[in-house]
């Protein structure tokens, strides 16, 4: 089977839809499929060499984040029928669009991946950008209704989707969905990370790894650090990622204000060993997001063997709560502070076997390989596809309570 991934861009600034595409691209060959990719990148950018499968990288795209792109409209509607199912990653994009014509052209089936992009906190955080995605609707839904599958991460993500537009009926699909197990040297890649940072090794730290955007509540996560620092002096904390919307300055002149400069630490967008090794080497990793619908990151510090600090807006926080993997609360600044107090707080006996829970609980949940086998069945058989809007009438899965619930953890405060 041969199956063709979409994307405007593979850079790993812009998160996790990059990052899920890469890791899938480890996955097909574990499982008979001969995956392809194409984007909108130039082919000499960097971030395109080792991904494991062909990409086709077009070097055109205009009109910003929309990705317009004439050479991707022509390349898809000539290369479509070698494909036996195509897989369009991110809406609210030129891309789609063409994903869109050159399917139904040529009767190849096709699926979408919205990764979080129909969360309704979106709406509610940017009311302007709303008004356009409104008008933009049509189009987008058009879409939507007709793919195979509409793939969501989690039944919740999948649930809150619905209540964002209207129309709003099309074929909703959760698969499971994480990273492929991390390989290499973890002594080597924590003496990587390490040697990049050289205070840190005789300090603890809590690890902070995603885009500095409003969404991944760095804001709550700089200030809530900021009110329990001094009562914990041995803790440090890194701030890891690219600074998408240029607010590194501020949070770092609130640390400064505070007397907490020296014990934050901010190297920027890190990678391979580097991120292997920051995670492996971190107490624990911490992410207050105001909305995730899965958490590439999560899956991966749980990977690494560490426990997790989230909020109840990251959509797997109730397998990680029923594993005792981590620890949840509201995306608040008072529930971020109640997560590093917390953990703080916790015995080392108690931190010890709630570490020792973090595999277990990837392995059990958030091998990526299961996606790439459930996405190779919808286009084989059309395996796990609901009937025609039937999300109207689904239900959350038993472990999932209703979207936004406070979690048992949070409760108990």
């Amino acid at each position: 089977m041969r199956i063709l991934h979409v994307i405007a861009s593979l850079s790993p600034t812009l998160g996790g839809p990059p990052e899920a595409v890469r890791h899938l691209a480890r996955a097909y060959p574990q499982i008979g499929v001969d995956a392809e990719i194409v984007c909108e990148d130039a082919p000499s950018a960097p971030f395109l060499s080792g991904i494991g499968v062909p990409v086709h990288a077009l070097g055109q795209r205009w009109l910003g984040r929309f990705s317009l792109s004439p050479r991707l409209w022509t390349w898809l509607h000539r290369n479509a029928p070698r494909y036996d199912g195509i897989v369009m990653n991110g809406i609210w994009v030129f891309p789609d669009i063409a994903v869109h014509s050159a399917a139904r052209r040529s009767g190849v089936p096709y699926a979408v991946f919205t990764h979080g992009a129909l969360d309704p906190w979106f709406n509610t955080r940017y009311p302007l950008k709303h008004i356009k995605k409104i008008l933009y609707w049509p189009l987008q839904y058009r879409v939507l209704r007709d793919a195979r599958a509409v793939l969501f991460t989690t039944a919740i993500e999948r649930d809150l989707a619905i209540t964002s537009f209207h129309p709003n009926r099309w074929n909703s699909l959760p698969v499971p969905y994480g990273i492929t197990e991390p390989d290499g040297d973890p002594a080597a890649q924590v003496e990587a990370f390490l040697s990049h940072i050289p205070r840190l090794r005789s300090r603890r730290y809590l690890l902070f790894m995603s885009r500095l955007h409003a969404k991944k509540g760095c804001d709550l996560l700089v200030a809530a650090f900021a009110k329990i620092a001094a009562e914990f002096p041995d803790i440090d904390l890194v701030v890891a990622g690219p600074d998408q919307e240029g607010s590194q300055a501020g949070f770092q002149k609130l640390c400064a204000e505070s007397g907490i400069a020296d014990r934050v630490h901010w190297p920027g967008m890190i990678r391979g060993d580097l991120k292997w090794g920051a995670l492996r080497a971190a107490d624990a990793f911490i992410l207050p997001s105001h909305s995730e619908n899965f958490g590439i990151v999560v899956a991966e510090a749980l990977a690494a063997g560490r426990p997790v600090l989230i909020t109840n807006k990251v959509n797997i926080w109730p397998e990680i709560h029923q594993d005792g993997a981590g620890l949840v609360e509201d995306d608040t600044l008072d529930g971020t502070e109640r997560l590093f107090r917390r953990w703080l707080q916790m015995p080392s006996a108690e931190q010890q076997a709630m570490a020792a829970q973090a595999f277990p609980c990837f392995a059990s949940h958030f091998s990526m390989k299961n996606a790439a086998a459930a996405i190779r069945d919808l286009f084989a058989t059309g395996y796990g596809l609901p009937a025609p809007n039937s999300q109207l009438a689904a239900t959350p899965c038993s472990a999932s309570p209703a979207a936004g619930q406070t979690p048992p953890a949070a409760r108990t405060r």
